[in-house]
């Protein structure tokens, strides 16, 4: 079953209370962070912390990824060190630049028998880290990216436009590579938590490029982010549709079917099924 990644919340690594709440929370995926939500004197103590909170567990199916600090700061070996022993589910990598980066976090998780099943996923948010999107994609363990928005605008020298036209090429690099590998690619956060409305059109514009999700910063998003991803009931309706229409039609000898005034191959009827595995695994999900 396909599991969903409509939505991806940051969590600090740091907030006892903060990771308690993340079991109550309905989201697909939670990132456990170690980087950027805390502080350097609070870095020893987050990774403690949270390596006792993942060996408690509660989070249900809520997929779990820990992004560490990058192994070149003064905080990423030690993260590991801490982290690995309780066997995450995966890893988060920051500052991801090429492969060669991937598979130094690969060799480091090797050392640990608990991370076996341990996937790697990459923080896609520099210039040269998407010009070797394809690279980074297919190196060892790899399970995602996530696209770091904010740093990537920040490195291009961006403007902020609504549209997010200046970011579009790098998105649309991240997604192929991604799609070419079989990989998740979610999409970035959007920063005013309390604009519901920016953030349904900028969760409606990935969905519509092929994101499977979106990073979330508050808990407020995620009702918007979950709806925005999630099949529609005419999606699942047309996706019935066209199932039964094509399977009629190959009874019958015929290669094509005909729903809604529109031909039906069996490239849509896999997009159909897809529709529909993603459609049940949110609903049992949420069971």
């Amino acid at each position: 079953m396909t599991h969903p990644y409509r939505s991806v919340l940051y969590i600090p690594g740091s907030k006892e209370r903060a990771l308690e709440k993340a079991k109550t929370l309905p989201v697909d995926a939670i990132i456990f962070d170690l980087e950027d939500a805390v502080a350097v004197d609070e870095k020893e103590n987050a990774r403690h912390t949270l390596a006792a909170a993942l060996t408690a567990g509660g989070y249900g199916d809520r997929a779990q990824i820990v992004r560490i600090n990058a192994l070149d700061t003064d905080w990423g070996h030690a993260d590991v060190a801490v982290i690995a022993p309780t066997g995450p589910q995966a890893v988060l990598l920051p500052k991801v630049n090429s492969a060669a980066d991937i598979n130094a976090l690969s060799a480091l998780l090797d050392a640990h028998p608990a991370c076996a099943d341990t996937t790697i996923w990459a923080m896609m948010e520099s210039p040269l880290g998407i010009l070797n999107a394809l690279e980074i994609a297919q190196a060892p363990r790899m399970g995602g990216f996530i696209l770091g928005t904010n740093d990537l605008a920040k490195d291009l020298n961006t403007r902020f436009r609504a549209d997010r036209e200046p970011l579009l090429t790098s998105l649309q690099m991240c997604l192929l590579a991604a799609r070419a590998a079989g990989i998740v690619c979610v999409d970035g956060v959007y920063n005013a938590f309390k604009d519901a409305e920016g953030l349904a059109a900028e969760c409606a514009q990935g969905r519509d490029m092929g994101m499977d999700g979106k990073t979330l910063i508050h808990p407020a998003q995620v009702d918007v982010c979950n709806t925005a991803f999630s099949p529609s009931e005419a999606e699942i309706d047309l996706a019935r549709r066209q199932i039964d229409a094509f399977e009629a039609a190959e009874a019958e000898g015929l290669g094509i079917a005909v729903v809604d005034g529109k031909i039906v191959e069996n490239l849509h009827v896999e997009t159909a099924r897809k529709t529909l595995a993603m459609a049940n695994a949110i609903a049992t999900a949420a069971e």
